[in-house]
């Protein structure tokens, strides 16, 4: 899979500029399977969802479309998405065809109030990607090793997020472990820049099975870079050094009360 990782400095809550800033960065991308966006591309992490525009999630669906076709290539970004009542910080996956498939964000970010307004999504999400099985996962979840384990199911992880400064060695450390841990390729797409809360470095990075760097963006700049992360050789890498056959089995159930924590349980 050749993919693209777009790191740049949102404007807060101003879906149509930052839009407009996607397509200008994206305008040399050419030949490339996916293309990843942070999490919240349009808005910036706007927790509270009054601030929120009513058609804004249609209109930036609607562009992810357009642009897939354009480049003929899978986009991939979350956005604040009203349903039946309730909103999700949803990540989609948009084909050139039009198709859409989406992750909602499990964990959400209690420290920052994104549990107040938004519901936890109740689905582990794998989709195919350029030949690779890949994880979607949004900024929190990259926390939360247990969830993203691998089963032999996936074969890349692939992040969004908007994570600060103050942590970003919390970042690229984590990166690295579920990379390892899952012996799989990572992809981690941060934004850069400020909002009215908060500083962001970017780093957005590609990370090999062995938790090498193949690719990094700079710190506090907007950044394209494109890498490939060929399938063979991570699958000779598993079949040289079989951890995942070693791995404790177990499932992962979520409660379907209305229980504000709704806490995994184990078996």
């Amino acid at each position: 899979m050749r993919v693209c990782l777009v790191q740049y400095d949102i404007v807060w809550n101003r879906p149509s500029v930052n839009l407009q800033r996607l397509e200008e960065l994206l305008k040399g991308v050419d030949g490339v399977d996916a293309v990843v966006m942070p999490e919240m591309f349009s808005t910036g992490f706007v927790t509270d969802v009054s601030q929120l525009s009513d058609d804004a999630a249609e209109r930036c669906l609607n562009w992810m479309r357009r642009q897939a076709a354009l480049k003929g290539a899978t986009l991939l970004g979350s956005m604040p998405v009203k349903e039946v009542g309730r909103y999700y910080n949803r990540l989609y996956v948009v084909r050139p065809d039009g198709s859409s498939e989406h992750y909602d964000k499990r964990h959400l970010f209690s420290y920052g109030g994104e549990q107040r307004h938004y519901a936890p999504g109740q689905e582990r999400v794998v989709v195919e990607l350029g030949g690779l099985r890949c994880l979607l996962q949004v900024c929190y979840d990259l926390r939360f090793p247990v969830f993203s384990r691998n089963r032999c199911d996936y074969d890349a992880i692939v992040y969004v997020a908007n994570w600060p400064t103050s942590r970003l060695e919390v970042w690229r450390t984590l990166l690295k472990a579920r990379a390892i841990e899952n012996q799989c390729y990572v992809v981690g797409v941060n934004r850069c820049g400020r909002d009215p809360l908060c500083e962001y470095a970017g780093s957005s990075a590609a990370i090999d099975a062995y938790g090498r760097v193949m690719a990094e963006a700079g710190i506090d700049r907007q950044e394209v870079i494109t890498v490939d992360l060929p399938l063979e050789p991570m699958q000779a890498f598993r079949r040289k050094f079989p951890v995942l056959a070693d791995a404790d089995s177990f499932s992962l159930l979520f409660s379907t009360t209305n229980d504000k924590k709704q806490e995994p349980i184990y078996e």
